[in-house]
Parts: structure tokens; C-alpha cells; sequence
């Protein structure tokens, strides 16, 4: 059965007056990966497709010229090195480098060069393919960027966990107080992450969320306690993933309180919140009318004093509160810059 199979095998190649010699000319003008022969002074002797395709230059134009043709300045050393080796005897195996193409980009190959003897065993030159690596390359470094923001992501929700729990330690009076507050705002920053990750696909490739989203997704919770209004206009800025714990956390702050004892309590209460880009500074309103009872400056330091100290270092921020007895308007200013990392 085997010398039947082979049999099979070998009538049913292709009838052919090639020589050996030219098929393998054949495949190497075929091959997709760029293969060329130098001399051992660096002379191009041949060059098949798969170069013209990756380095620009037809077979014209890069035979009989150096193959520092296509070597960037500050790789020249690089060949003399290959040289070596190949007057050693030695094989290069995938070797990742930089090679200029003819309109002058740089291009990302990993080269295999072997040498090339004659039929006495003399050796007479080299042969060279290189494989474009710049997508796989551009892949790896994303990936490398994905994971370290990712890890510096995950050491800063780390530390603003640490920091919420030594916060909320200090104001809970009991255990049951102290879980509940710490929950909620734990909570708040899942919402304003998942928020993010809903993101249309542009914004979401970079990580930022628009003020109005995050300002939509915070106060939706309190929508629903009672037939007050929330309204938010103005100008729409964009917050990057390095700011986004601490203003939603900020925020969270805002809407929590005025929950409890602001316009967010009252059924005639209204929420105006005014946004707006002013020069480098993104400046926001949150203005509260309705209050079910006058509100005052509290006379001790609480986790909001404490947040919005935070927030005015982290965020470079300004926060300036004006109270009345029957309005309260927080009028809060942020770097842009600082606020869209």
C-alpha cells in the first residue's frame, strides 16, 4: 500500500521541464518574505519580489548597489557584524532590527542570514531574508502600555480604597455606619468605571469619559426618590482615566449630601449644574434651590472637607462655596489638562 501511495504521489506532480535550480528561483520570487543575496563586500546580487515590496526599490534599482541601500546611519555597525559572521561560517537567526525603505520610513524586520557557498565549498557571499515585524512589534508595545497603565490603574484604586476606609473610619460612629458609608462610595466608583467602559469605541480606545456621563451616571440613583429636577447644561469636557475615582468620587460626595439634607431630599428641590471651558480650566456650578430647610457652613471638618482637599491637590482644583438660607451653590474650577489624564 505504500509503494502504491507513492506511486500515486508521484504521478500526480505537475509535468514539468524545470530544473531544480529554477523552481527554487521560483519560489523565492514567490515568497512574500523579502529575499536577497549580497556579496561578501556587501554588493546586492539578487532581489527577489517580496523585497521590492517591503524596501520600494524594484530589482533595478538595488542590484550591484550596497546593501546600506537599505540600513538606517546608526545601524551601519550592524553589518559589519553580519560579515563577520558569515566569513565565520555562522548562521544569524532572526535577528530584529531597523531597514529603511526607499521613501525613507523605517520598518521593523527580523533577518535570518545564512551563508552561500559554491559548488567547491568556497564561500561566496550571503543570503538574507527579512520578515516585516512592525505590526507584531506595535502589538507587543501596546500590550506593554495596556499592562502598565492597567497596573498603575489598579495600584491607584488600590491606594484611594486604603485612603476611603481610613476616611470613613474616622467619621462612622458605628460598625453598621462605617460599612454602609464606605459600600456607597465604593459603589460610586464602580458606576463611574462602567460608565467608562460604555463608552463609544473612540472614547473608550482612550479611556475618557465625557462630565455629563459621569455627572448622568451618579446622580441617576437619586432620580427616582422623589419628583425634584436635575438639570446639567453647558459645555461638555472630557475626564481621563487617571482623574476619573477622584471626581467621581468628588461628585458622589455632592450628590450624597445634597440627598440628605440639600435640594436632592426636597420634592421642590432643583439641581442646576453649569459647566463650561474656560481657558485651561474647566469650571463647574452645581447650584441647589429648594432646600427643605436652610442649610450653614458645617463647623467641623467631615469626609467632604476632606474629599474636597483631596480633590483640590489631585485634580488642581479650586472649590468655593457660597451658602444661603435658601440656596447653596458650589462653585468648583479644575485644570483641563489635569482632569483629561
Amino acid at each position: 500500500m505504500l509503494q502504491g501511495a507513492s506511486y500515486h504521489h508521484m504521478n500526480t506532480l505537475p509535468h514539468t521541464s524545470l530544473e531544480p535550480s529554477a523552481w527554487l528561483a521560483a519560489i523565492i520570487e514567490g515568497s512574500e518574505d523579502a529575499i536577497v543575496s549580497k556579496s561578501l563586500e556587501g554588493k546586492i546580487l539578487s532581489w527577489n519580489g517580496g523585497a521590492q515590496k517591503l524596501f520600494g526599490y524594484s530589482p533595478q534599482e538595488a542590484i550591484g548597489q550596497p546593501i546600506t541601500l537599505i540600513i538606517p546611519e546608526d545601524r551601519r555597525h550592524e553589518e559589519d557584524a553580519i560579515i563577520a559572521n558569515i566569513k565565520a561560517g555562522i548562521m544569524t537567526r532572526h535577528f530584529e532590527t531597523v531597514r529603511k525603505r526607499k521613501d525613507g520610513s523605517l520598518i521593523d524586520v527580523s533577518l535570518t542570514i545564512s551563508p552561500v557557498r559554491d559548488a567547491t565549498g568556497r564561500l561566496i557571499g550571503a543570503s538574507k531574508v527579512a520578515r516585516d515585524i512592525t505590526q507584531s512589534r506595535r502589538m507587543a508595545e501596546q500590550r506593554q502600555l495596556i499592562l502598565h497603565e492597567m497596573n498603575h490603574r489598579i495600584k491607584n484604586l488600590f491606594m484611594l480604597a486604603n485612603g476611603l476606609v481610613a476616611l470613613c473610619r474616622r467619621e462612622a460612629e458605628t460598625i453598621d455606619g462605617f460599612a454602609a458609608d464606605l459600600q456607597s462610595r465604593l459603589v460610586a466608583l464602580a458606576q463611574a468605571h462602567e460608565a467608562s467602559a460604555r463608552l463609544p469605541q473612540e472614547d473608550h480606545r482612550t479611556g475618557t469619559i465625557s462630565l455629563r456621563d459621569l455627572l448622568e451616571t451618579i446622580l441617576k440613583p437619586f432620580e427616582s426618590r422623589s419628583n425634584q429636577r436635575i438639570e446639567i447644561r453647558g459645555t461638555h469636557a472630557m475626564i481621563g482615566p487617571r482623574s476619573l475615582p477622584s471626581i467621581a468620587l468628588l461628585l458622589h460626595e455632592l450628590a450624597t449630601n445634597s440627598a440628605k439634607y440639600g435640594a436632592l431630599r426636597s420634592v421642590e428641590g432643583l439641581l442646576r449644574i453649569e459647566m463650561a471651558i474656560i481657558g485651561p480650566r474647566v469650571r463647574l456650578i452645581w447650584a441647589e434651590t429648594g432646600l427643605p430647610a436652610p442649610l450653614s457652613a458645617p463647623l467641623t471638618k467631615g469626609f467632604g472637607t476632606r474629599l474636597e482637599t483631596m480633590a483640590t491637590r489631585v485634580l488642581n482644583a479650586a472649590i468655593h462655596r457660597d451658602w444661603q438660607p435658601d440656596r447653596l451653590v458650589i462653585d468648583m474650577s479644575f485644570d483641563g489638562e489635569t482632569l483629561s489624564s
